[in-house]
């Protein structure tokens, strides 16, 4: 049995022709003829029909019959009927044709009188070879055979089924004899007759066609395909392959990827090189030169040429493949488990295979071009003269996706999507419609469903129908919204994406399953909406595509996409029974439950039923379709209630999609890219990464950041005016209101600000999610921020109570100090001729005036901080020598930076093994060659067993052949971090100062260093040496140094009568020598009222430029402008570029210490080298600032001092009064200077003063800063810093969150690193890990989340081993990051000595890892940013 296009069958034709007028209908008796329940030729009694019937008369229309091949079939042969409307005594041409071409002529005459108008027509057909029937209306008699095998029938008063039962048979008869044949193609031949197929467009698309077709003659469909389509064939099969064994690798999982990608680049090169066949090149050409309406001739031409060729392939493979499928169904019944069924569905897969090589189609051309594109973008070859320029390639299928032509989204056959050409295809619709919004309708159901027919019916799309038809995957199709709707609608197009090849799933084995899984988690993930398509009423079919939704759904559910569905179940028997429908809903709504059961199992969901996994309404959301067909086929047609039911599915689900805004065609893109990706891990939740809510969560985080830092500038500015009013004495309690309502309206503008950015940016639909979150999170931090101020002004409030004493004293010192210069002076008027000798005049009173003033007070001592250390050690009963070495050594320093910690360790807790058992590993390794050896290795191998070192190679657990486990070394640097943190808190919470420093605090501190390792002793197998504890407690004495005399420091400024005298040394001196020379109090007062400016106008110019300077980086310096991820970037691109090993082991074992390590140094080299003028001018900005304020309050105060009279002290009160938020003021007694009384004067001397106060302190080094509160480095650290920082429990990477606690969002970081870099290597052995972890978490790995235990668990279900794991969310991305590739090859030897372990054996670096450069490790931090 062979197909053939309808237009080349060769069959037998009968024409029926009326010569004259009859009152009986010809189109009607010829519809009886053919489908007596069918109007198949439209006739007079038909509705809608008119007597004048302009539009058909002429018209020959021609129907075929085609038998079943059952008993009752009227013929038993495939007959093409011709029906010529009107009189054909006046149709001349067109019944000459007729005549001619057919197989029997059928003439209704009135009457076969002589004489009558067709009585010459008749005789001529008489005269004619061909078979005649005449049906005569005046005559009754039954059917007569005439000479020459011509019949006549009368029709008056005879029953239309009787004649119509005697025509059947006399056609019959006829044509059981020989009898011409008609092909439709020959009608091209007869003259006079005009052919579409003439016109010049479809002609020149033909000859393009037969071009390409004739290179094809001679050779069967799958020869064709090997020899001129070699990219897609075996090639691109086996390239799907390897690349899909990326995510299951074993051994050594970094070689084994790197052998694999060297693989698939070979694989490319040969389809470079297999690439560019002459078919391909013509189809190229005929695509790039011809105009639109060519081009579609040509494309359509080329696909009918293309499926005559496999026709004859595919019925033969179909027909083998239906018995063996009917029969592996049979002994499926018997439940026959029998060789023989195995032997069967052997066999069926074998013809599976071979349909599918023999399917050839224009998809096929397609694929290739997506291949050859494939292969050249990924070796970036350029175009080879005489090649066809791949470049284009996307260009040219991005026209005829737009035109509407379907386009493969996911080979079915190689089970791949080739997303290099998908992106890139879609990049070429964006630039040519704009990133228009569309609605993506996924459609699933098995295969022959009557999928393709609906969608076709109800778009009027152009998907492959046909049953032949065996192409696997998923296809895509843009219908565009017209502009008579579009008003009604978000989106511009509607996107179908179209399933094949799903199958009926018993028949095949689990590949399939899991294919199908893969194809409807991929359909279902891309669309706003899913079509699940039923086909009648098999349980078992419906069973298994059920299973395979609901599955998908689930995954949808976990990874936060919100698909909505519609069932639509076909070929439904009775349609119209309401009951039934109900009936059938309440099935269908239990088989979902009961798929939603099993899913979760498998998902590890805790769904009870299906509308737990997606928002579901089994009474709207299905939809019943009659059958398509009335009747059984061939012969049955189209069912009106089936164009009904796919009309009000359509209105249905524009309906549910005008809701819906749709999404771009950038987003589609992404999600393809995402959803494949999280395919090809066996754990699609755990794998799947939305890149699109990635970057819209980035874009929120430096949001974020701009919020916080306006929050955060607002209130150090608040901070430090109030700061300035406590200083000058002027604010005795800071209250949290009054805080709060000097927030308020910065505030206020941020809330606005975040709802502006939810409500109206472009991805709101998206940011949604995390509105809550990020609203709480902004109220806690300026919550924070008031309740930190509010506890640092508290601070300064109790200091300035503590040295109240002091600050009464003060003015009485300054008016001694004052009075004592000014009789000195009076001494020595015109005695001191110069300023050596007026220095020593001063000198010589000075220490015993100083005596004099503190007599009564204690002076305060600095810190012997050395010597408290010594003496607290020794208290704890530590040996002088031990000590002293450590000190000297200064080791102890990077104690929380070792590498290995094996030589702190003594195994004293098992004296009874041997007599050595103070030798640590470490030393038992350096002395391998000393007498004793075997011993050592005995008491090794015992030890081994005691602290649980057993070795399993095949697992990854990090332990070696040294004393320390690595978990145990990890532990060891968490009990230094605990007390290092410890210790700050705990010095940070002593009053110092305000009371000062106590011996107490050191001892405090070491006693909890001492019970801490005590304590982690006991629960550990071995013990810590003294040294250890000696270089800890140092270690954390060193960290907490810079607290305690920074805090004692102030708190002898403020406390210290002595310093506080001293410092006024220079201050009295001037004041001295200006009595010295005569000047009049006036004049001294404006230079003591300069003085006192100059120290509050320099640290109020400092804290001031600090803010600035901090916010002036924190918006325009690249790696303080983003977001967390951002400034991970700036420090790993400064690390590379300095090469500084010490840097990165910092940057591994503490990461934050490195960050702000970093931040600092980029500060000073903001201000110092690289925006050194902008900073000098923000300082001088400050200083202008300051001088304005200042001489404004001098003529303020000096107009109201003369207005009422007042004296110096009044005008120093007013004064100092006016600038008491900006600058802090000393007491000023006017006691000994009263006799000023032009107060004009004053002002001028003071202003004079000022100007050289303000030139000095505009020229004032930037340094300057270091001194006072404020300080850039530290405001950016504080801003900078306060987010995650957890580590991943594999790599150590930083998670780069912005925010400090995320939950419920899991903890994740684009950069992950070869574990050996902190230290993993692989159990019993000194082999260092170089796997990524995002590459273990894809392959078939296993590893041991407990360091005391040999249970493990597979990497792929890394978050069921615990807390610490499953908060992590890692993504396997085939660890493209070349910059840690290339940190281990350039530190290899630094890394290897520093953790005294070797990258070899199972660790050995791959090779390919040593050829990348500095540059491009810098590079791909940038790539993984912009991802």
């Amino acid at each position: 049995m062979k197909s053939f296009p309808i237009c080349k069958a060769e069959t037998p034709m009968v024409s029926f022709l009326r010569l004259g007028s009859l009152s009986l209908s010809k189109s009607q008796l010829m519809n009886t003829l053919i489908n007596d329940r069918h109007n198949t030729f439209f006739h007079r009694n038909c509705p809608g029909s008119t007597k004048s019937r302009h539009l058909m008369d002429g018209v020959a229309e021609i129907a075929w019959y085609c038998p079943a091949g059952k008993p009752n079939d009227a013929f038993t042969d495939c007959i093409a009927f011709c029906n010529l409307h009107g009189d054909a005594l006046s149709i001349e041409k067109q019944r000459d044709i007729l005549m001619e071409k057919s197989s029997v002529n059928v003439v209704l005459v009135p009457t076969l009188e002589k004489g009558d108008k067709s009585s010459a027509i008749i005789s001529a057909l008489l005269k004619s070879p061909t078979p005649l029937i005449i049906l005569i209306a005046d005559n009754n008699c039954i059917a007569t055979q005439m000479k020459g095998g011509n019949y006549t029938i009368g029709l008056k008063e005879r029953s239309k089924s009787d004649v119509s039962e005697e025509l059947k048979k006399v056609i019959g008869r006829i044509l059981s004899g020989p009898h011409a044949s008609f092909q439709l193609e020959t009608m091209t031949e007869v003259s006079g007759i005009r052919v579409d197929e003439d016109d010049k467009v479809c002609q020149k698309g033909k000859s393009d066609a037969v071009k390409i077709v004739k290179l094809f003659q001679g050779m069967g469909v799958s020869k064709i395909k090997d020899t001129f389509l070699p990219c897609q064939g075996q090639l691109w099969h086996k390239w799907s392959r390897i690349n899909k064994a990326l995510y299951h690798l074993k051994g050594h999982i970094e070689k084994e990827k790197c052998q694999k990608q060297q693989e698939l680049m070979l694989i490319r090169q040969e389809q470079c090189t297999a690439s560019g066949s002459k078919p391909m090149k013509l189809f190229i050409k005929g695509l790039s030169s011809l105009p639109s309406t060519d081009k579609q001739y040509f494309l359509k031409w080329t696909q009918i040429l293309i499926d005559a060729l496999s026709t004859d392939d595919l019925t033969s493979i179909l027909q083998s493949y239906d018995k063996t499928w009917s029969e592996v169904l049979d002994l499926k019944k018997k439940h026959d488990k029998s060789y023989l069924l195995r032997n069967t569905q052997t066999e069926l897969d074998q013809i599976s295979t071979k349909l599918q090589s023999a399917t050839f189609g224009l998809e096929h051309i397609f694929r290739e071009m997506g291949q050859i594109y494939e292969a050249h973008a990924s070796l970036q070859e350029r175009t080879k003269r005489g090649q066809t320029d791949w470049s284009k390639y996307p260009e040219l299928a991005a026209e005829l996706m737009i035109s509407g032509h379907p386009m493969e989204l996911m080979d079915g056959d190689a089970g791949h999507v080739p997303l290099t050409w998908i992106c890139s295809l879609l990049d070429e619709v964006i630039k040519k419609l704009g990133d228009k919004r569309v609605f993506v309708l996924s459609v699933l159901g098995v295969q022959s469903s009557g999928k393709s027919t609906m969608l076709n019916a109800m778009f009027g799309l152009q998907f492959a129908v046909s049953a032949g038809r065996c192409t696997k995957g998923a296809f895509m199709q843009l219908v565009k919204v017209s502009e008579e709707i579009k008003e009604d609608f978000q989106f511009d197009y509607v996107l179908v994406v179209d399933t094949e090849g799903l199958r009926a799933l018993e028949l095949e084995g689990n590949a399939t399953l899991h294919h199908d899984n893969e194809l409807a988690t991929f359909v279902v993930g891309l669309g706003n909406m899913t079509l699940i398509n039923i086909f009648g009423e098999n349980p078992a079919e419906m069973q298994d595509v059920l299973q395979i939704v609901v599955q998908a759904f689930m995954r949808m559910k976990k990874v936060k996409l919100s698909p909505s569905c519609v069932f639509v179940h076909q070929n439904v028997t009775d349609i119209a029974a309401a009951e039934k429908n109900l009936d059938g809903k309440r099935r269908l709504q239990e088989k979902l439950d009961q798929m939603a059961k099993l899913a979760a199992k498998e998902e590890v969901s805790d769904a009870e039923c299906f509308s737990d996994v997606i928002a579901f309404d089994v009474q709207k959301d299905v939809k019943y379709f009659a059958q398509l067909w009335e009747g059984s086929p061939p012969m049955a047609p189209p069912n009106p209630g089936y164009s009904e039911s796919i009309q009000e599915l359509k209105n249905f689900i524009l309906s549910k999609a005008s809701q819906s805004a749709g999404i771009t065609l950038s987003q589609f893109k992404s999600k393809i890219h995402d959803l494949w990706n999280a395919l090809m891990n066996e754990n699609f939740v755990f794998s799947f990464k939305n890149t699109l809510e990635i970057a819209v969560y980035r874009k929120l985080e430096v949001q974020y950041g701009n919020w916080t830092w306006a929050l955060r500038s607002n209130m150090l500015t608040i901070e430090n005016a109030l700061h300035t009013t406590i200083k000058n004495g002027n604010l005795d309690k800071v209250e949290l209101k009054y805080l709060h309502k000097e927030m308020n309206k910065t505030y206020g503008e941020i809330k606005k600000a975040m709802t502006t950015y939810f409500d109206d940016d472009k991805d709101k639909e998206m940011l949604v999610q995390w509105r809550g979150q990020f609203e709480n999170k902004i109220k806690e931090f300026h919550d924070e921020q008031v309740r930190g101020v509010k506890r640092k002004l508290d601070e300064v409030l109790q200091q300035k109570n503590a040295c109240k004493k002091l600050d009464e004293k003060k003015t009485e010192f300054e008016n001694k100090l004052l009075q004592k210069s000014k009789e000195l002076a009076q001494q020595l008027k015109d005695k001191a001729k110069d300023e050596e000798e007026l220095k020593k005049h001063f000198n010589s009173v000075w220490s015993d005036l100083v005596s004099e003033l503190t007599a009564d007070t204690k002076p305060i001592e600095d810190i012997n901080y050395e010597e408290d250390q010594s003496t607290i050690l020794e208290e704890l009963g530590f040996e002088w020598c031990l000590i002293d070495e450590s000190k000297s050594s200064g080791k102890y320093k990077k104690i929380s930076e070792v590498g290995d910690y094996d030589h702190y360790v003594t195994i004293t807790k098992h004296r009874d093994l041997c007599d050595t058992s103070h030798q640590s590993q470490g030393d038992e390794r350096k002395n391998k060659n000393k007498k004793g050896q075997g011993l050592v290795s005995t008491v090794w191998v015992s030890l081994k067993k005691i602290i649980g070192i057993v070795s399993t190679p095949q697992v990854e657990k990090h332990t070696s052949g040294r004393f320390l486990s690595y978990e145990e070394q990890q532990l060891i640097r968490i009990l230094i971090g605990d007390v290092e943190q410890q210790t700050i808190d705990i010095i940070k919470k002593k009053p110092v100062a305000a009371i000062g420093y106590s011996l107490t605090y050191l001892r405090e501190v070491a006693n909890n260093v001492k019970e801490k390792v005590t304590e982690f002793e006991s629960k550990r197998k071995y013990a810590l040496k003294k040294e250890f504890t000696v270089d800890l407690i140092l270690y954390v004495f060193h960290r907490a140094e810079s607290l305690l005399s920074e805090s004692h420091k102030k708190f002898k400024g403020n406390n210290d009568a002595l310093s506080y005298v001293e410092s006024k040394k220079m201050q009295y001196y001037n004041i001295f020598r200006s009595f010295c020379k005569g000047n009049s109090s006036a004049v001294v007062l404006g230079e003591l009222m300069c003085e006192k400016l100059k120290v509050s106008t320099v640290e109020a110019v400092c804290n001031k430029t600090a803010i600035d300077l901090a916010g002036e980086m924190r918006c325009t310096f690249p790696a303080f402008s983003g977001n967390r991820l951002n400034l991970e970037k700036h420090v790993l691109k400064s690390l590379a570029e300095k090469e500084d090993f010490d840097g990165f082991i910092t940057y591994i074992r503490h990461p934050r210490n490195q960050v702000e390590a970093f931040i600092k140094e980029e500060v000073q080299k903001y201000i110092f080298r690289d925006n050194k003028d902008k900073a000098r001018n923000i300082l001088k900005k400050n200083v202008e600032d300051i001088k304005t304020l200042v001489s404004q309050a001098l003529f303020d105060a000096t107009e109201k001092v003369k207005k009422q009279s007042g004296d110096p002290d009044m005008w120093v009160k007013e004064f100092s009064s006016l600038l008491k938020k900006e600058l802090t003021f000393d007491t000023i007694s006017c006691q000994h200077l009263s006799d000023i009384n032009d107060f004009d004067f004053l002002k001028e001397e003071t202003e004079k003063g000022l100007v050289s106060v303000i030139e000095e302190v505009s020229s004032l080094s930037l340094d300057k800063m270091k001194e006072f509160r404020m300080k850039p480095d530290q405001i950016l650290i504080d801003q900078l810093c306060n987010c995650c920082w957890v580590t991943c429990p594999f790599c150590a990477a930083v998670c780069t969150n912005t925010l400090k606690d995320h939950s419920p969002d899991k903890h994740n970081v684009p950069f992950h690193r070869p574990s050996g870099i902190k230290g993993w290597h692989t159990r019993g052995t000194v082999e260092l890990v170089t796997n990524f972890c995002t590459t273990s978490v894809a392959s078939d790995g296993r590893f041991c989340p407990q360091h005391d235990s040999d249970e493990s668990i597979p990497y792929k279900e890394y978050q069921s081993a615990g807390e610490k794991y499953s908060s992590w969310q890692i993504t396997a991305d085939e660890s493209k990051l070349t910059y840690w590739k290339w940190f281990v090859c350039r530190f290899q030897k630094q890394l290897e000595d520093y953790y005294e372990l070797k990258f070899q054996g199972r660790g050995d670096i791959p090779s390919e890892w040593r050829n990348y450069s500095k540059q491009e490790a810098i590079k791909s931090l940038d790539d993984m940013y912009d991802l």
